[in-house]
């Protein structure tokens, strides 16, 4: 499942889409614009004051952000909760991420948890998926797959696309529900014909397996890529093995180096194992026992048997400035993410 952090995250960036202001404050309220600023803030802080649901939002956004207003997140959480106890349901997912958070208030879970139903009961769907991750987790909440099910589903059958991807997950390991990869591969094909890196990853594997589907290696290929070109590690490491044993694209040594390098430069342990072999052997690079020696040693460093074994092995055919050189190389190595 995605943690709780990363589907608040991934819903801050997207905004919020309950964030819809009257037609009155739309002239006066473009926040995007500096010159605009303080004659909108004027504008917002008496409709404010009189009780206006949309333009309390829109005051705790701007001492949010600092649009127009010094940052100021202890204001933007009172003016978010005198929006939320209105019902806004924008004002209630983000002043439930603020209290699980503690950003602007103190952090309590079971604060957060609170107002993320009731935004969620409304039927917002970014508050829905954050309080099937809480029951999920356990955060703030006794642990229910159950109910982290149901609010997954709810949110998902309105098409977030994070839900859809933590429903299928469930379905693929049995969590809350029983295992099913017809039903998995449902929710995961919903997801990534969004753009979700994992689901696309989780379609690529499932279609190399032949899990809910038949076996099919260029489809395969097809949902690595996708992927691997959001930079999703585990993908790039599947396709770089595609290319290196000819599964559903033609056998290319170079492109393999490529893709597991891509994935090794990320820290990923069977990566950098992989490019030890192909350096040692010399497949669709140069072969170089330093380097190869350089990639066994970073795998050995996550404590892989395989890679100790072959780096102590490559050892024998190496000089002591070979072997000097390769670990001043691995004691330089930086991931790159």
């Amino acid at each position: 499942m995605k943690s709780l952090k990363s589907i608040i995250l991934i819903f801050l960036l997207m905004g919020n889409p309950a964030a819809v202001f009257a037609d009155v404050l739309l002239d006066a309220a473009d926040t995007n614009k500096k010159e605009d600023n303080p004659s909108a803030y004027k504008f917002l802080l008496s409709l404010a004051e009189q009780g206006h649901s949309d333009a309390q939002f829109q005051l705790g956004r701007m001492y949010a952000y600092g649009q127009g207003v010094p940052q100021d997140y202890k204001e933007a959480a009172k003016w978010y909760k005198l929006s939320a106890d209105q019902g806004h349901s924008g004002a209630q997912v983000i002043l439930g991420s603020m209290y699980g958070e503690g950003i602007g208030v103190s952090q309590d879970y079971k604060e957060s948890e609170k107002w993320y139903r009731l935004s969620a009961d409304q039927g917002h769907s970014g508050a829905q998926v954050i309080l099937g991750a809480m029951y999920g987790e356990g955060i703030g909440v006794s642990q229910d797959y159950k109910e982290s099910e149901k609010w997954f589903r709810l949110s998902a059958d309105q098409g977030y696309s994070t839900a859809q991807f933590n429903l299928g997950r469930m379905y693929y390991i049995g969590q809350g529900v029983l295992q099913d990869y017809k039903e998995a591969i449902k929710w995961f094909q919903l997801s990534a014909d969004q753009g979700d890196s994992e689901a696309q990853f989780r379609l690529g594997f499932m279609y190399m397996e032949g899990l809910g589907v038949p076996q099919d290696y260029k489809e395969s290929e097809k949902w690595h890529r996708l992927s691997a070109d959001q930079g999703h590690s585990i993908a790039q490491l599947k396709l770089g093995f595609l290319y290196m044993e000819g599964l559903g694209v033609p056998q290319d040594y170079k492109e393999s180096e490529k893709w597991h390098r891509l994935s090794a430069d990320q820290g990923n342990f069977m990566a950098q194992l992989k490019l030890g072999f192909m350096y040692m052997e010399g497949l669709g690079v140069p072969q170089d026992y330093v380097l190869a020696h350089m990639w066994y040693n970073l795998a050995a460093t996550q404590e892989n048997e395989e890679a100790i074994k072959s780096r102590d092995l490559l050892e024998k055919k190496m000089t002591p400035s070979q072997i000097e050189k390769a670990q001043e190389l691995t004691r330089n190595w930086k991931p790159k993410k």
